[in-house]
């Protein structure tokens, strides 16, 4: 152990008199971003974290991550908050500890990159709002996809974080793609960026300790810019990775509160604070503080989410993170989307097929928005291909990676692949070599004119330009134009009481009372059911008072959908759903009577033909075609959100599309029928 962790105190029982150490560890907090995105995907509410806001800001922090990444969608998507006023609303409690943000480079919060006037725009009222460090990363590591943003940053004074998403292709760093000298190349153009100071982004949890050791001293080596380590806990080497990497000599180091701390999220702030009490490399933290947040955010918050937590497993760690390197987040939605498909004993093909879509789309790292794009491709390859034909159904966000839209990937695209995606493309068949946002046009002023009338606030045209569907029914919410369902409504303590009771009575056996009457005589109309609901088989007889039973069935109405629901989760929401409660803010009622696979959906339409059935689950984003357009078979006719990836649903014969029946936003479940072709 080297000198700079020499013991100075004769115990560690006076720590909180100890002397300032020589070079501390500074620590930036996630608990307010990607804590609650780790664990409780993203549905952490503003409300929750203004209890804890000025507790945290007496801490000592060298940041708070409070905002970016998947909470601006989220925020507005599926809590009906505007997320510039959570910007402005946390500012006001945290006076001293700067604000930091993830930022997607041209991405900036999304899952393609946009115009540059999107981005300048976005940056200048973020900073305008209280932002203080941008922590700016690119999925694919071209930097070229920073300059929009970098010069934004800078005009506004701000602190520009250079990220370098950290991947692998080995199980331990070096291989051909990303080794040392990788990292250290990437480093170099940073400081060429000017960046003020350097972050390892390693959102799989795949950096071993003795790697972290030998890449950070590496960088203090060669270059004088601060760096900082940012490893997820999933694979369970993160605790490790930080003490090799303060060795080493990191400047600052990523954690979370306990409470949100672990699984897929991020090491806690407290066993690291105590490891390093008496070196010169403690942290000077106040343990006492830190347990006052805690008691606060177990008692007060985390009531309100545990129905979101996944704890379906005993392990908190997920060793298998070290196999397939998917991120918790990635790995989260896929069980979800297979889930939804009626495809979940198909996750081991999915892992199979991983790697090989990965390469072939250019060995790009897993992250935002590149983990999305990979692992939505690679359900698609395991449900739709067969032995005739590879890639049958692909995204356009694979499309436009192969056309360069998302930059340069570390190795070249599988030519096959990119011919074939490139087939009929709009863009062109020839792909760009140059900076995406010079081939991207300007998107602000078409925003501007969509929004007419609704709204002028160039942050509300920011938000739509970002998201033109969620955004637009969002707004529509906060006008008053349209009444928000229940279903985005807060969780308060008061129902979790409410659920909590409900479900201790059904677990004791006396939820519904026993009828003291006598059980009158069956009348000859009765009539005996088979029922069943998952895996239980239930015989019911059903007596019609006043005559013989007369059966109809009518379809449900199509629910939005829902994200994946932990098995011990289940059981809670339905209790939830009961109509004296509050309905959980984060998913749609699951049905307990399946309807049969092979039948799509029997929802009226107004004329017959040949329908066009939904392959999956997912979200309406717009009709290529509308009634009266004639269509070849194989022409595009909609466009399909699944997993936030884009598909194009093709004709399945040539004709005219005699009627739609879903709109812009509109929530689809499998096989249901998107339009008739006659």
């Amino acid at each position: 152990m080297g000198d700079h962790f020499k013991v100075k105190m004769q115990s560690i029982n006076d720590y909180e008199n100890r002397p300032k150490a020589d070079n501390p560890v500074k620590i930036q907090d996630l608990t307010l971003r990607d804590g609650h995105e780790s664990l409780f995907a993203s549905r952490g509410r503003t409300e929750d974290m203004i209890p804890i806001a000025e507790m945290m800001d007496e801490v000592g922090f060298w940041g708070v991550e409070v905002w970016g990444g998947a909470t601006f969608d989220t925020m507005h998507r599926l809590l009906n908050e505007d997320p510039w006023q959570r910007l402005r609303t946390l500012k006001r409690y945290f006076k001293k500890t700067p604000f930091s943000m993830l930022l997607r480079g041209q991405n900036v919060v999304g899952y393609r990159n946009y115009g540059d006037d999107v981005a300048q725009a976005f940056v200048e009222k973020a900073a305008e709002n209280g932002m203080d460090i941008f922590r700016t990363f690119d999925a694919l590591n071209d930097f070229r996809n920073f300059e929009t943003v970098v010069a934004a940053i800078k005009d506004c004074g701000k602190h520009f974080q250079g990220c370098i998403c950290y991947s692998l292709t080995e199980p331990r760093m070096g291989g051909d793609v990303y080794n040392l000298d990788y990292y250290l190349d990437k480093a170099k153009d940073l400081e060429k960026m000017q960046a003020d100071s350097i972050c390892i982004k390693d959102t799989a949890g795949l950096m071993a300790p003795y790697d972290a050791f030998e890449l950070i001293k590496a960088l203090k080596e060669n270059t004088d810019i601060p760096i900082h380590l940012h490893s997820h806990f999933t694979s369970g080497m993160a605790p490790m990775t930080h003490l090799k990497a303060v060795e080493a000599g990191v400047d600052v180091i990523d954690t979370c509160m306990s409470s949100y701390a672990y699984r897929t999220s991020h090491p806690a702030v407290e066993p690291l604070v105590m490891s390093l009490i008496g070196t010169s490399r403690d942290t000077g933290f106040d343990m006492k503080k830190l347990a006052e947040i805690n008691v606060v955010l177990e008692k007060e918050v985390l009531p309100k989410y545990k129905h979101l937590l996944d704890d379906s497993k005993v392990s908190i760690i997920d060793i298998n993170a070290l196999l397939h390197q998917i991120p918790g987040g990635m790995l989260s939605n896929l069980v979800n989307q297979l889930r939804e498909m009626d495809a979940l004993d198909r996750m081991d093909e999915v892992f199979a097929k991983l790697p090989r879509v990965r390469r072939d789309l250019g060995q790009i790292p897993l992250v935002t928005p590149t983990s999305q794009i990979v692992g939505t491709q690679t359900v698609n390859n395991v449900l739709f291909d067969d032995d005739d034909e590879d890639y049958k159904m692909i995204t356009a966000q694979v499309k436009d990676l192969c056309y360069g839209l998302y930059g340069k990937t570390a190795v070249p695209i599988s030519s096959k692949l990119q011919k074939k995606a490139l087939k009929g493309y709009e863009r062109g068949t020839k792909p760009i070599t140059c900076r995406p946002g010079e081939v991207l046009e300007p998107e602000l002023e078409k925003a501007k004119k969509e929004l007419k009338g609704l709204t002028s606030d160039l942050e509300d045209i920011i938000l739509y330009a970002l998201y033109p569907v969620t955004g637009k029914k969002f707004l529509m919410y906060k006008y008053g134009k349209e009444t928000p369902p229940d279903s985005l409504k807060a969780r308060t303590l008061e129902d979790v009481k409410k659920t909590d009771e409900i479900l201790a009575k059904a677990k004791a056996g006396t939820l519904v009372e026993k009828s003291s009457k006598d059980a009158p005589a069956k009348g000859k109309h009765t009539r005996t059911f088979n029922v069943f609901i998952e895996d239980e088989y239930f015989e019911v007889s059903v007596d019609e008072l006043g005559g013989q039973p007369i059966i109809t069935y009518a379809q449900p109405p199509v629910a939005p959908a829902a994200p994946a629901i932990p098995p011990q989760a289940l059981a809670a929401q339905r209790v939830a759903a009961l109509p004296a409660l509050r309905p959980a803010p984060s998913a749609a009622k699951p049905s307990l009577l399946k309807s049969p696979e092979a039948a799509p959906s029997s929802k009226p339409t107004a004329a017959e033909g040949i329908p066009l059935i939904a392959p999956m689950p997912g979200m309406i984003l717009s009709y290529i075609k509308e009634v009266g357009d004639s269509v070849e078979k194989g022409d595009s006719v909609v466009v399909l959100e699944a997993m936030k990836m884009e598909n194009s649903l093709p004709a399945p014969a040539s004709g005219t599309i005699k009627s739609t029946n879903y709109k812009s936003g509109d929530s689809v479940s499998k096989n249901d029928v998107l339009c008739i072709i006659g």
